[in-house]
């Protein structure tokens, strides 16, 4: 076994995550809440912190790479940013260049869904595979793909954008801007938003009654549908059918022999399954309907192990 370390950073418009990782396993982590406000350099500063409490104990030869997986547009050929939309202040600033100043290591910049495909791919669910679709089902939907077992990247490498392709004319706005996303149907956030309103249409059921003393998030419709309240219950069939909608896409575009599903709505992923793939096996053409979908074995740590065994593999 290797006694190489890498360090892998997770960007979000929330939080900021660090772990240390050897051979694909998270040895320590450590997050904080993004200092938003203070901009790049602050955040910056936030990464050395979480980098100092992951590593403690160990000798800095030890490290030998840096990487992050970050939100985008992003432009990993050059390292830099193109646009985040939930960290302003950000467009044009050299990631990689700074990340690798501020730990005079060679640092890689990654797509935070190619990070996450990368970590299944190697270390978790699509382990032996050539050809994979990881999609992160939250806030909103993003992923990474391998094809002939290669990350694929695109131009600037801006693949993989798996929740910006339309599956109807018309419908809700999407984050992008656009009208009719994958995104905007089956993101978490989605969710959240029809069950808030069916809360206000049944104000006598189970997420009507919890409306009056909380704000009603996608994570409620979960915990009612474990329970068995019929109205929740819909809302998770209802996400289910809309998953498989998006996903007989996304098979049909990459020929995967699997789907990862990650992100805050994989937890729900048994409750799911079952109609995500009768989705597949009724709209897939006849050599696609039996690829299967299957939760991230990682976990929320994905994105983490993908950043820093792409940073290491870069060394």
């Amino acid at each position: 076994m290797t006694e190489e370390y890498s360090l892998g950073f997770d960007l979000g418009g929330t939080q900021v995550r660090a772990a240390l990782v050897q051979n694909g396993a998270v040895l320590q982590r450590a997050a904080m809440l993004t200092d938003v406000a203070g901009g790049p350099d602050a955040v910056m500063q936030q990464f050395k912190t979480l980098a100092d409490k992951v590593s403690r104990g160990l000798g800095q030869s030890s490290i030998k790479s840096v990487g992050i997986a970050a939100p985008g547009p992003l432009d990993t050929v050059s390292g830099v940013v193109d646009h985040i939309p939930t960290l302003p202040g950000w467009d044009g600033f050299a990631l990689r260049d700074k990340l690798s100043a501020l730990f005079d290591r060679p640092a890689t910049v990654e797509n935070d869904g190619v990070a996450a495909v990368y970590g299944e791919w190697k270390h978790g669910a699509g382990r032996g595979l050539e050809h994979l679709v990881y999609v992160t089902v939250s806030t909103g939907v993003g992923g990474g793909v391998v094809v002939d077992g290669r990350l694929m990247h695109g131009r600037r490498g801006m693949g993989g954008h798996v929740g910006h392709f339309r599956i109807a004319p018309d419908g809700p706005i999407c984050s992008c801007g656009a009208v009719g996303c994958f995104e905007a149907f089956a993101a978490g956030t989605a969710l959240g938003k029809r069950a808030r309103a069916a809360a206000e249409v049944h104000p006598q059921e189970y997420l009507g009654r919890l409306s009056q003393t909380t704000r009603i998030e996608s994570r409620h419709a979960v915990d009612g549908a474990r329970e068995g309240d019929p109205q929740s219950l819909a809302l998770i069939r209802e996400e289910a059918e809309l998953l498989g909608v998006g996903f007989t896409g996304l098979i049909h575009l990459y020929s995967p022999q699997k789907i990862i599903m990650g992100g805050g709505v994989a937890k729900a992923f048994d409750l799911m399954s079952d109609d995500i793939h009768a989705i597949i096996r009724r709209d897939a053409m006849a050599p696609f309907k039996a690829i299967e979908v299957v939760p991230a074995a990682l976990g929320d740590n994905c994105g983490l192990v993908g950043a820093a065994s792409l940073a290491l593999s870069n060394s």
